[in-house]
């Protein structure tokens, strides 16, 4: 995997966001195509978010913001998971 973080953030983006590339099975990869076709209302950028917090969460992680970043994929129509 490989992560970066870029000195100079585009245009509308949280400068606190890491941009990264990750080798993923091609049966893991097809499957988020197949979530993403049928659940209009997920990009990939949100539910590989949910999913790495979820796995963190789950995994005893206690971290307010990373529960936060969580939920906040799970229900984005909620405006209390959002940022402060």
């Amino acid at each position: 995997m490989e992560l970066q973080a870029s000195d100079q953030p585009f245009a509308g983006v949280d400068p606190a966001t890491v941009s990264f590339q990750a080798e993923v099975p091609e049966v893991l990869l097809a499957s988020m195509r197949g979530f993403i076709e049928q659940h209009p209302n997920w990009d990939q950028y949100r539910l590989f978010q949910a999913a790495l917090a979820g796995f963190l969460v789950q995994n005893g992680l206690k971290n307010r913001d990373v529960t936060r970043c969580y939920l906040a994929n799970l229900f984005p129509a909620q405006p209390s998971f959002r940022g402060r």
